[in-house]
C-alpha cells in the first residue's frame, strides 16, 4: 500500500545532499519530487532506460543535457536513445530557415552520446538485441515502447517525460509508483473481438484500427483483448501498442493467450470482473478507418511507413509484395526504420533493391517531422495508424490507411488500391 511517506536510503540521501555533485543532486531532486506528486513510499532500482529527452523540442533540451555534463552527470544504467528531430546520417539541410533548428537538434543528439547514451535512435528499441526482460524495472519515454515493454515483454515502467527520464537514469532510482506495482497492473475493461471475421483478423491492418479503437474508449483504465487470432506476433503488438498510445492513454494492455501476464482471463483481471465489456465488429473498424482518414477524389501523392520503425519482418514482407516491382514515379515513398534494422536488412540486400524500387529509407527520425520529409503533401497512404494519427496535424497532408498490401500496390499503381473490406 503507498502511503506517500518516502523513505530513502543512505546513497539516496547523500545524492539529495548534494554529496555526489551538483548534477546527480539535481536529478535526485527531480526524482524525489515525482516520489511526492505519485505520493509514493519507496524508490526502486530500474536496469533501462529509454531516453525521449534527445528528441529536440527548443534550446531548453541543449541547455539541460550541456549543464548535467559540465557537472559530471553519468549513466547509472545502460540507456538508449530516441528519435532524434533529424538524422544524423543525413547531414543535408532541406529548408535553410530550419538550418539552426536542425544544428541545435544534431548538437542536442551528440551530448546524449558523450553523456553515454547508446545510440540506437530508434522508437522501437524493443526490437534491438539486450532488451529489457519479464518483470524488469524500466525506464520508458516513448509512448509506444512504454506500451510494448508493459504489455508484450512484461517489463515494468510508468510513462517517464522529459527530463524525468534522464534523471532517473542518472541516478538508477525511480518512485515505486503505478505500474511498477502488481495492483496497478490488473486489467479493468474487456474487449472482445471474436466475433470479428478471421480473415479480417488476420489483415495486418486490424491491429492499428484496434489499438485506435482501444485508445479511444478505454480511457485511463488498463484494457484487455481477447479473441486475437494465433498468427498475432510482435508487429501485430506493436501496432496495437503505437495506436492505443497514440489516440488515448494506453501504457499497458494485457492480450488474452498472447501476452505474458495474461495466460487466462482471471490473470489478466487478477481475479476480479471487468467494469466494462465491448463487443467489436466489423463496422467498429471502418468508422476508425474512417476517422483516421476518408478516401477522397483528390490524387495519391504519397506512401510512408515505419511509424513505428520498420522491423525485420516487416521488410521481408515488404520485399516480398513488391516482388520486384517499381514504385509509380509520380509518388513519394518513404520508409523509416532504425539503424539496426537498416543494416540487418542491408545484410539480405534488401535496401539497395528497395532504393533502385523508388522507395526513400530514412533512419534515426520519423517522417511526420518536417525536416525528414519537407515538402511532403496532399493524400499520402500508410500503414500506421499512429502516423494518420499525427501527420495531419504536422504536416500538409490528407492521410489514408491501408494495409501494408494495400500500400504496396497503391505505390506500384500509383493510385489508390484498397481490398474489397477495406473499401466498403
Amino acid at each position: 500500500m503507498v502511503t506517500g511517506v518516502l523513505q530513502l536510503n543512505e546513497l539516496d540521501q547523500a545524492r539529495l545532499d548534494g554529496r555526489l555533485g551538483k548534477a546527480m543532486q539535481f536529478a535526485m531532486q527531480t526524482i524525489v519530487t515525482a516520489a511526492h506528486i505519485d505520493q509514493a513510499d519507496a524508490l526502486i532500482d530500474i536496469s533501462f532506460a529509454h531516453i525521449d529527452a534527445c528528441f529536440y523540442n527548443g534550446r531548453a533540451h541543449l541547455d539541460f543535457v550541456n549543464y548535467m555534463l559540465e557537472h559530471g552527470a553519468s549513466l547509472a544504467v545502460p540507456s538508449w536513445t530516441y528519435n532524434g528531430l533529424v538524422s544524423l546520417n543525413d547531414l543535408s539541410v532541406r529548408d535553410p530557415l530550419a538550418s539552426r533548428e536542425m544544428h541545435e537538434a544534431r548538437e542536442l543528439m551528440q551530448a546524449y552520446v558523450k553523456l553515454g547514451c547508446n545510440p540506437v535512435w530508434t522508437c522501437a528499441p524493443y526490437q534491438l538485441p539486450g532488451r529489457p526482460g519479464l518483470g524488469d524495472h524500466i525506464v520508458g519515454s516513448e509512448s509506444n515502447a512504454v506500451s510494448f515493454y508493459n504489455s508484450v515483454i512484461g517489463a515494468r515502467s510508468n510513462m517517464y517525460g522529459d527530463y524525468l527520464d534522464v534523471c532517473a537514469a542518472i541516478t538508477g532510482r525511480v518512485p515505486f509508483s503505478k505500474l511498477h506495482r502488481d495492483e496497478a497492473r490488473a486489467a479493468q475493461i474487456l474487449f472482445d473481438v471474436g466475433n470479428i471475421p478471421q480473415a479480417v483478423r488476420s489483415n495486418d491492418l486490424f491491429y492499428h484500427l484496434l489499438g485506435y479503437i482501444v485508445g479511444r474508449k478505454c480511457g485511463n483504465r488498463v484494457p484487455a483483448i481477447v479473441g486475437l487470432p494465433e498468427s498475432c506476433d510482435e508487429d501485430d503488438l506493436k501496432a496495437i501498442s503505437a495506436a492505443g498510445s497514440s489516440a488515448g492513454s494506453v501504457p499497458l494492455f494485457h492480450a488474452v493467450g498472447i501476452t505474458p501476464e495474461a495466460a487466462t482471463l482471471e490473470i489478466a483481471f487478477q481475479g476480479r470482473q471487468p467494469q466494462q465489456g465491448i463487443e467489436l465488429l466489423v463496422d467498429d473498424l471502418r468508422q476508425a478507418r474512417d476517422e483516421l482518414g476518408l478516401n477522397s477524389d483528390q490524387a495519391l501523392t504519397g506512401i510512408a511507413l515505419g511509424t513505428p520503425h520498420f522491423s525485420y519482418t516487416e521488410f521481408e514482407r515488404l520485399v516480398n509484395l513488391l516482388d520486384g516491382r517499381s514504385i509509380d514515379p509520380r509518388l513519394t515513398f518513404y520508409l523509416t526504420t532504425s539503424r539496426y534494422v537498416f543494416e540487418q536488412a542491408r545484410q539480405q540486400g534488401w535496401i539497395e533493391s528497395l532504393q533502385q524500387a523508388g522507395i526513400k529509407i530514412i533512419t534515426d527520425t520519423c517522417t511526420y517531422f518536417s525536416p525528414a520529409v519537407n515538402g511532403l503533401h496532399g493524400k499520402v497512404m500508410t500503414n500506421s495508424a499512429k502516423w494518420a494519427y499525427y501527420a495531419p496535424g504536422m504536416l500538409p497532408v490528407d492521410v489514408l490507411i491501408a494495409s501494408l498490401s494495400e500500400c504496396v500496390e497503391s505505390a506500384v499503381s500509383g493510385e489508390v488500391m484498397l481490398d474489397q473490406w477495406n473499401a466498403t
